[in-house]
């Protein structure tokens, strides 16, 4: 019989993993690959000592937790390599020189590629996969790396619970016992939308303030309007299309815009905060050695590739015939607490994961560039860093960080510290508080865990629970997690260090959060305040 002890002593211990990270992250500088194995060590503490968790409980969500970085990893290791081949190619610098022929306004392309290619790539791929393609593209376009980072994790937020083919709403279906899937999705559009304008605003703030945010206004509020409204649109219709479509329509209406004045030419006004002027300084940028259309070409290749698989639904069910993923015993831990078997455990299709889709990419990119000649060319004009040492420079101090934080995500869910936070909050707070809430639990469990998919799973049960027993409107408050989620894969840690891996700045994760959080928070308050709304001023909530 599962008898957590949700008190608040426990509840206190079992908030402490996830204080002490973002105290050694954002408050003391630390890096990713030594504040994780901390956090990991203090989760396994407190498993073992407060919760009674026995050492075999510890053992198997270690070994979950490491195959959970596998998958994580296969992102990553592949999106660092089609970076170093297209950077050692000189096509970073060939991006930045030929974007210029569409327009000259900086605002508009970190728009543009931080918020709508970002969202577009979340649509069909996501796993990171945004973020760690995203980056590059805007240090290549003149961005600063930290801001590389910031952009993306913002932009591609909203897009996460319909993105990826709708994988966590899927996720959310099969752990709920949904009274009416129609308005729970269509509450979660309307959710999702908080976070999206708030997207634009934010990048534009960033961009150049208040100046920026009044020249980016009408882009933000057509792309948003596009992005919000396709995707609520089609939720009516195929759930499952509506992040993708939504993505496409954005990108194709980024051509019109370009050709508006307003965004064809300088925004003369900004200050730009987020741009290295000196990186593309005209006496310190050698001659491009390939054209736009080659500069693009290994995300083109990205694009058509991962379309051709993922849409047609008989070639992806052919290639998810192969899985691959290990079995793990069923465990007792504390208090009674079942853990159950898995066989197998998470497991995924290596041929349809978004990691080889990026390993084919750079390797036809490598194939083609070489064939061009454009190595030789580049490394006559500058001095680019080898593939395979940028590559490994990267790459392991990314794998320790993300490999201890999903192990502790893994013995904090097993142990039952993930469900004592969940329940704690649902027990002692009023129907309304709950409400405000109930977002709150969402981004706690994308945090801990890097998806948001696997933040519904955790968490739905649990609010579906709170709900009956508060007497809220079930749709509303699985929405209110299902939105709240979403904003939390702008923070979890794995997906930092995704971004600061793949743009080269490693150990700078505690930055990214300080700029980060106060979005997420705003966003997640927000979410928070509209689920209370459609509480109060849609009694059944469309039921």
């Amino acid at each position: 019989m599962n008898e957590l002890p949700v008190e608040p002593l426990q509840w206190g211990l079992a908030l402490v993993p996830l204080v002490l990270l973002l105290v050694l992250l954002a408050g003391l500088h630390w890096k990713a690959p030594e504040a994780g194995p901390i956090g990991l060590f203090v989760a396994a503490g407190i498993a073992l000592l407060a919760f009674e968790a026995p050492l075999e409980v510890l053992a198997v969500a270690s070994g979950k937790g490491i195959w959970d970085a596998i998958f994580i990893l296969y992102v990553i290791w592949p999106a660092l390599l089609l970076y170093r081949v297209v950077d050692r190619a000189g096509a970073f610098e060939a991006l930045h020189a030929g974007i210029e022929q569409f327009s000259r306004n900086q605002l508009f392309l970190v728009l543009a590629f931080g918020w709508v290619f970002a969202s577009f790539l979340q649509g069909i791929t996501g796993f990171g996969v945004p973020i760690a393609v995203v980056a590059p593209l805007l240090i290549g376009l003149g961005v600063r790396p930290l801001y590389a980072v910031v952009i993306p994790l913002i932009g591609h937020a909203w897009a996460n619970l319909f993105g990826t083919l709708a994988v966590a709403w899927l996720a959310t279906e099969r752990v709920a016992t949904l009274e009416n899937e129609l308005a729970t999705m269509v509450q979660t559009g309307l959710l999702l939308w908080i976070p999206n304008l708030l997207a634009g605003l934010a990048i534009c703030w960033l961009f150049g303030r208040m100046t920026s945010v009044a020249h980016g206004l009408p882009m933000v509020l057509l792309i948003s309007a596009i992005h919000g409204g396709v995707q609520l649109g089609l939720v009516f219709v195929n759930p499952v299309l509506s992040a993708f479509v939504a993505g496409t329509v954005a990108l194709v209406a980024l051509y019109p815009l370009s050709r508006w004045s307003r965004y064809r030419d300088p925004h003369e006004e900004a200050d730009p905060q987020v741009l290295d002027e000196d990186r593309f300084a005209e006496e310190q940028a050698p001659e491009p050695v390939m054209g736009l259309p080659m500069a693009l070409m290994p995300y083109a290749v990205l694009t058509v590739l991962t379309i051709a698989v993922i849409l047609p639904a008989p070639v992806e069910a052919f290639l998810e015939q192969l899985e691959v993923g290990p079995s793990f015993p069923a465990v007792e831990a504390g208090f009674g607490q079942q853990v159950e078997a898995e066989q197998p455990y998470s497991p995924f299709a290596p041929l349809t994961h978004p990691g080889t889709f990026l390993l084919i990419s750079a390797g036809i990119a490598w194939l083609i560039y070489r064939w061009r000649g454009a190595y030789r060319s580049w490394a006559e004009r500058a001095e680019p860093t080898p593939i395979v040492q940028g590559v490994i420079g990267d790459g392991v101090p990314a794998s320790v960080a993300v490999a201890s934080f999903l192990v502790m995500s893994t013995i904090m869910a097993d142990s039952g510290q993930t469900d004592v936070l969940a329940l704690g909050i649902s027990e002692v707070a009023p129907p309304l508080v709950f409400a405000l809430l109930a977002p709150m639990i969402g981004m706690i469990g994308s945090f801990m865990t890097s998806s948001n998919t696997a933040s519904n799973i955790l968490f739905v049960p649990l609010q579906e629970q709170a709900a009956g027993a508060l007497d809220l409107q079930q749709s509303t408050i699985v929405a209110g997690q299902n939105a709240g989620g979403a904003v939390g894969n702008s923070v979890s840690p794995a997906n930092v260090v995704l971004g600061t891996g793949t743009a080269g700045i490693i150990g700078s994760e505690g930055k990214v959060l300080r700029m980060v959080l106060p979005w997420a928070g705003i966003a997640v308050l927000l979410i928070g305040a509209g689920v209370v709304g459609l509480e109060l001023f849609f009694p059944g909530g469309g039921e």
